[in-house]
C-alpha cells in the first residue's frame, strides 16, 4: 500500500489564479537503486507559458520531465496534461504532447524527410496534410538541402533539429523539449527560437530544460529551479530572479560554487 500523495507546495501563483494548467505533477518520485532520482516534485504549468526547468548536471529534469511525458513511469505521483491523467490515459495524453527526449534514438536509417513523414502518419494524420508539413517544417528549420540525407549521417545539430520537426508535426498543445538548443549553431538557434515564440503567442505552451541561463532569461517567462531531486524554487522569471540575474539567483539556490584558491600556479605571467 503506497502512501498518499501530498498536496503540491503553492510554488507557482499564476496556475492558481485561474489559468488552467498545460502540465500539472504531484509528487514525482524515481529510485534507481539507492538513489533518489527524482524526490516528490509538484509542479503547475500554466497554459500559453514558456516554461524551463534548470538545475546542475544529475540535478533530476531530465528524469523528472521522461515521467511527466510518458517515457518513464514513476514510483510515486502523477502527471496530467490539460486534464488527462499521462498514466492512466496515455494514448489520449501523448496526442497532446509534442516531446524532444535528450540522446533520443532515432530511425536513423531513415532520411530526414521520411523521418517527419513516419512521425505524421504513425499519429494517423492525412499523408496530404503529412506532406505540405514536411515541407514546411525542412524549410523553417533549414533542412530542405539535406530531407534526402540520412538521419544517420547528420550532425549532432541537425539530429537534433530533426528530432524537433518530428515533434512539431501533429501540432500538439504542449511540448516538452529537453536541451532543445545543445549543439546547435546560433542562425538555427535563433529560427527556432522564432518558432516557439509564435507557437506560444497562438496559444500553445513550451517546456524546456537548459543550462543556459542567460538564453532562459531572455526566452522563458516561467522558470523552475531543481537540484538534488527537488524543487528548489518556482514561479515567473522575475519573481524567482528577485532583482538579481537568474544565474545569480540560481548559484545562490543551489550552491556548490567553488572557490580558486591554490591554483595561482595557473598564470602565464
Amino acid at each position: 500500500m503506497t502512501a498518499p500523495i501530498p498536496d503540491p507546495p503553492l510554488y507557482d501563483q499564476p496556475a492558481r489564479a485561474g489559468i488552467p494548467a498545460a502540465l500539472s505533477i504531484r509528487g514525482l518520485a524515481k529510485r534507481f537503486g539507492g538513489k533518489i532520482a527524482v524526490d516528490g516534485i509538484s509542479l503547475e504549468v500554466p497554459a500559453g507559458s514558456f516554461y524551463a526547468i534548470v538545475g546542475p548536471n544529475g540535478a533530476g529534469k531530465t528524469t523528472t520531465l521522461s515521467m511527466a511525458t510518458g517515457l518513464l513511469r514513476p514510483d510515486f505521483g502523477t502527471a496530467v496534461v490539460h486534464g488527462v491523467d499521462v498514466w492512466r490515459q496515455p494514448l489520449e495524453a501523448k496526442k497532446l504532447m509534442g516531446i524532444l527526449p535528450d540522446g533520443v534514438r532515432l530511425f536513423d536509417r531513415l532520411t530526414g524527410e521520411q523521418l517527419i513523414t513516419y512521425a505524421g502518419l504513425l499519429r494517423g494524420m492525412d499523408k496530404d496534410v503529412v506532406a505540405g508539413r514536411v515541407a514546411d517544417l525542412l524549410a523553417a528549420l533549414d533542412l530542405q538541402n539535406d530531407a534526402g540525407t540520412l538521419v544517420v549521417d547528420y550532425s549532432a545539430g541537425m539530429t537534433k533539429k530533426i528530432a524537433l520537426a518530428s515533434a512539431l508535426i501533429h501540432a500538439p498543445r504542449l511540448l516538452v523539449l529537453d536541451e532543445p538548443f545543445e549543439a546547435v549553431d546560433p542562425v538555427s538557434a535563433a529560427n527556432i527560437r522564432s518558432i516557439l515564440d509564435s507557437y506560444v503567442a497562438s496559444g500553445g505552451t513550451v517546456i524546456v530544460s537548459s543550462h543556459v541561463m542567460d538564453l532562459v532569461q531572455r526566452m522563458c517567462d516561467h522558470v523552475a529551479v531543481v537540484a538534488g531531486g527537488r524543487l528548489l524554487a518556482a514561479g515567473t522569471v522575475d519573481d524567482v530572479r528577485g532583482g538579481a540575474s537568474l544565474e545569480d539567483r540560481f548559484v545562490q539556490l543551489v550552491g556548490g560554487r567553488s572557490h580558486t584558491e591554490g591554483l595561482e600556479w595557473l598564470r602565464t605571467s
